[in-house]
Formats: structure tokens, sequence, C-alpha cells
């Protein structure tokens, strides 16, 4: 019999949820939301927006594969890490979701650095105190919203809160865990004393949970709203940019990945617990296996920003529209360089004070222009963190490319021009939703091998790098850095002119 998994991924800018069987996607639905950024720094979501969105997606499939519903064996969920969803004893959310590239707690980060010693942090975690950590996050919220303080019964992430509203039991999968900065790496347990020194009550924290474990099965209430029967086991399920670098394939040393999600992050496969104080690190899906992780906190949501607010213009072709003219703008847009630190930024330089940057304009720059110098923008940041990676002893053996960017023809070519190395990208598959239904299959079996995902790389693009446009990016490249290093004291000195 024909056996069926349902892949859920809670986006930056959407909720995707494809339907997968042993032999391909079967179908797949997306329903858009927004990223909420009130104030500089600010990231916030709405929590009960997702959920709105995963009953739409979810019955928009199940509507046109009712005859399958039953034969669902399983469903993974994955999401963006770690955002922070507040809940109160009912299971409500208790405010917006604070999200991973929310960069408001810069008085806090450094008051926790200097109440928790780094290095020994560094040791037990992998990193040290940044914006993505939760503690700072959280003693913001304790110290600037004390009703939603006093409110907290539960803490979890952005895939964790989908699990639960599914299934009724409150679950942390393990990445959330390892990239929250209160978890030691070694002994896959909680430093009690860093929670105790912001007053967080450890049961406030859900258990945590590998990403294949069962945390629950799907609440029979449900049925009617979304068309899947009770009882369908739901696994923890998984970080959004680990739940991708399965779903490229990567699953041997020296593989690198760079996901053009509403985040930009670079993820290098590894077969030893490596840590490096400019990156993060992950536990890979596939066992026995790790991932440097790069994490910049503006990718797609830049571009969106440059379409929404500033062309103000959301129509699906205004990206292809302005491919086509950002195309015939020379490399390195004419000597304008964008730095893309718009939510400050994270790896690999960890400053939420950061700003996003517009150098060299001129009165002959147009929007193709601005369009691809940011572009270019976050392929420096890629680029960035690859020197990072290469500075530890490790080299790229291939670069493959996946999420929203990797649809475009001109992105990936500017990726393979900066980068200098040979692209490979899957334009068609669904990133994260395929990863999660494809760790859901290995659950129950569907799936015996990790090499399996291949199947689904059938679509693929490769990109070589042009020599002349090359040398153009190694130029401008050096700009890119140079500006951040000249601007750095002057964004600390903004600050203190905005503090909000």
């Amino acid at each position: 019999m024909q056996g069926y998994v349902l892949g859920i991924d809670v986006g930056t800018t959407s909720v995707k949820v494809v339907l997968v069987s042993n032999e391909g996607i079967v179908d797949e639905a997306t329903a858009y939301h927004d990223l909420l950024s009130p104030y500089p720094n600010w990231a916030e979501e709405d929590a009960n927006v997702w959920w709105k969105n995963i009953k739409a997606a979810v019955s928009e499939i199940m509507g046109r594969n009712a005859d399958k519903a039953e034969k669902i064996s399983a469903i993974g969920c994955s999401g963006m890490v770690p955002a922070i969803v507040l809940l109160d004893k009912n299971g409500d959310p208790i405010r917006n979701t604070i999200q991973q590239n929310d960069a408001r707690a810069i008085d806090q980060i450094e008051r926790i650095k200097s109440m928790i010693d780094q290095e020994t942090l560094f040791l037990r975690t992998g990193g040290t105190t940044n914006q993505q950590h939760i503690l700072p996050r959280l003693l913001w919220v304790k110290e600037n919203e004390p009703e939603a303080w006093e409110k907290i019964d539960k803490i979890m992430g952005s895939y964790d809160f989908a699990v639960y509203k599914l299934t009724g039991a409150a679950s942390l999968e393990i990445n959330w865990a390892v990239e929250s900065g209160a978890y030691d790496i070694h002994t896959n347990e909680w430093i009690a004393e860093d929670l105790v020194s912001v007053g967080i009550d450890a049961g406030w924290l859900p258990q945590v949970n590998e990403s294949m474990n069962v945390v629950g099965t799907t609440l029979p209430e449900l049925e009617a709203e979304l068309g899947l029967p009770g009882g369908i086991p739901v696994i923890a399920g998984s970080a959004d940019h680990v739940a991708s670098t399965l779903a490229a394939g990567i699953t041997q040393n020296g593989d690198l990945l760079i996901k053009f999600g509403g985040a930009g992050d670079i993820l290098y496969c590894v077969e030893e617990i490596a840590t490096s104080k400019e990156l993060f690190f992950d536990y890979h899906i596939v066992p026995e296996k790790y991932l440097l992780n790069g994490c910049m906190a503006a990718s797609g949501s830049l571009v969106k920003w440059f379409t929404n607010d500033i062309l103000e213009c959301n129509s699906p072709s205004v990206f292809k529209e302005l491919d086509a003219q950002a195309e015939k703008v020379p490399p390195a847009s004419e000597g304008l360089v964008i730095l893309p630190y718009f939510l400050g930024e994270k790896t690999p330089i960890f400053d939420p004070t950061a700003r996003g940057v517009l150098f060299g304009l001129t009165l002959s720059h147009t929007k193709a222009h601005i369009f691809r110098a940011i572009l270019e923008a976050v392929i420096y940041g890629f680029r960035h963190h690859i020197e990072v990676i290469r500075k530890a002893g490790y080299e790229p053996k291939q670069i493959m490319a996946t999420n929203g960017g990797a649809k475009s023809k001109f992105w990936c070519q500017i990726a393979a021009d900066v980068l200098g190395h040979t692209i490979i990208s899957f334009p068609s598959h669904p990133g994260s939703a395929l990863g999660v239904a494809f760790l859901a299959g290995k659950s129950t079996g569907m799936f015996k091998e990790w090499d399996e995902i291949h199947k689904f790389l059938i679509d693929r693009r490769i990109y070589e790098p042009n020599s002349d446009a090359v040398e153009i990016y190694n130029k401008s490249y050096e700009i890119y850095r140079d500006i951040y290093k000249q601007l750095q004291p002057s964004f600390a000195k903004l600050q203190n002119v905005y503090p909000k």
C-alpha cells in the first residue's frame, strides 16, 4: 500500500506544507505572512497567524487529496530557530513571538556577558552570548513587559508550537535547545545556573527530544478543520536550516549549503563536534554528522523590504522584472555597495548595533542598481562566512543553494561569481518542508536510507563562475568588508541617538 507523510515548515514569510510519498512530492501549498518590525532591531511574528496558515495550507492539500488522509503515517514540522513563543497556562500566545533575528536586547546582552563567564559558556554551548540566544531576549521581556512575564507557563520554538497545536504535547526539538545558548551540548542538559541568573523557571521549558522522536499524535477534534484523522504520529521535527540541509542532499563531510531564506543560512557538514566563536553549531539530522552554521539576520527579508516597502509592489512578478532590469547592470552595481545589516547582524560579526548601509550611491544609480546591490550584499555575507569556515581549517567540496533565491538564475550566477565557486541550485523543491517530511518518513521506515533524499533532487541547475566577474567582485568585496570596519564605532553611537 502506498504510504504518505506530511511536512510543515513555519518560515519567516510563509507556511509551506508538502505531501510526500516514497516516490516523490505529491502536492504542496503555501500560506503567506509577514515579519513584523515596528521598531529598529525588532523582529516579531504572530503565532496565531502561523496556526491559521498551517490550517489553511494543510486543509488545502487534504482537500485535493482526501483519499490519502488515512494513509498518512507521520507528520514532521520545521521552522525558524530559536524563535521564542511564550504561552500562558491555557496554551495561548501571550505576545508576538520574538524571532531569532531580533536584535533589541543590546543592553541585556552586555549584562549577561558580565554575569556569565564567556569562555566557560563557549566550552559548554559552542557559542558566546549574542542576540540569537534566548537569555537576553527573555530578560528583555522580564524588564520591559512584566505583565507578560507573569503569565509565562511554557516557552517553545516555532515548529514546537506547530507540534503543540497539532497534538497538545509540549516539546522542544534538540537544535532549538542547542541554539538557545543555555544548553550543554556535551551533557545534553540545560545549564541550570544560567537559567536562574535570568529568573527563568526550568519548568517553562518542555522536554527536549531528538528530531525523529514521536512526541504525540494528531488531535481528533482537528479532523473537521484540517482533513487529517486523529492519531497520526507527529515527530519532534527540525530546525528549518537543518531540514533544508538534508533536503539539499548534504550528508557528507565538506558539503556546504547556502540557503536563501528570509534569513540567510550557511551550513557546512562535518564529522565531529566543531565550534567557532564566529559561527553557530548544530546537530545534523543524519547520525554522527554535525553542522557549522552561519546565519545572517536579513537575506530574503531584505529583498522583500525593498519590493514591498520601498517600491510598494508585492506582485509575484516583481522579482522576475527586477532580475531582468538588474541583469543589465554591470557586476558590483557600478560602485554601489550595500551592507545587509538591516536587523543588526548575527554571524560572523555578532553586532546587534550594525545597520544597513548604501555606500557609493549617486544620481546615476537606479532601482535596478539598488536591487542588484542587495542581491550582491547577501552573497558578500555568504562569502564572509566561507572565509571563516576556511580559517577554521575546512574547505567546501561542493556548494548547494536552496529556498526562494535558488529559483533566481540571476541571483545564483551572482553567487557563483562572488564566491568564485560552482553553485548547484535546486530551484523547484520546497526546502525545509521536504527535509522534515523525509525525516518523518524515515521515522516510520518509509525511507530506509538517508541517501534516498537524492531521488527528490532531479531538478538542478549548475552555475559556473565567470572569471571577469570574479575579478570585479574580489575588489568590491574588499570594500564591503572595509565599510563595516570603518563604521562599526558609529553604529554603536547611533544606538544612543535612538535607543529603543
